[in-house]
């Protein structure tokens, strides 16, 4: 190793530390950390205001979903486009597997399109998940659903994907 490697190592290094440094500063400090909570099962990140552990399982349901559904997605594109680079596919599959890529985009604007419209309606949190020609809308409310609520629903549904199927759960 010559000395320009050993001199661009050193500044690696030092950039390192200092994103450490700097991380630690934003973050706080790592003595904030509930390390402590590793064997007992808990968020070791507990850094902040607790909240109610009911309140933390209600919104991470809608959390948890949305990031799946999102990997989900991005999976099935990739492994699209990776079918689409392939040079020993016929034409007409290549066509079908460009419709479904098209496909798979245009639902997931209209699912993100009817998420921000019912939200905008009042809704405190809502799941959008569009499977072929039938949406699942999963809202978040305490109360049950009024036939007003719902047929609003259907309503915004209709209007951003023009699907007719539409069934409705309610999560607490």
């Amino acid at each position: 190793m010559n000395k320009k490697q050993a001199g661009i190592i050193l500044a690696l290094l030092a950039l390192i530390v200092c994103a450490g440094v700097l991380g630690a500063k934003v973050n706080g400090n790592v003595d904030e950390l509930a390390i402590g909570n590793l064997d007992k099962g808990k968020n070791t990140l507990s850094l902040g205001k607790e909240k109610k552990e009911k309140e933390v399982a209600e919104s991470d349901y809608f959390y948890e979903s949305r990031t799946i559904r999102d990997q989900r997605t991005s999976e099935t594109v990739q492994t699209l486009k990776t079918l689409m680079s392939e040079k020993d596919i016929s034409k007409e599959e290549k066509d079908s597997i460009s419709k479904k890529h098209t496909d798979l985009a245009l639902n997931q604007d209209n699912e993100n399109r009817i998420e921000i419209a019912l939200k905008g309606k009042g809704f405190e949190d809502v799941l959008c998940l569009i499977e072929g020609d039938k949406a699942r809308i999963i809202v978040k409310t305490k109360e049950e659903l009024t036939e007003k609520q719902r047929k609003q629903i259907q309503e915004v549904v209709m209007s951003v994907s023009k699907i007719k199927n539409v069934e409705i759960d309610t999560k607490q």
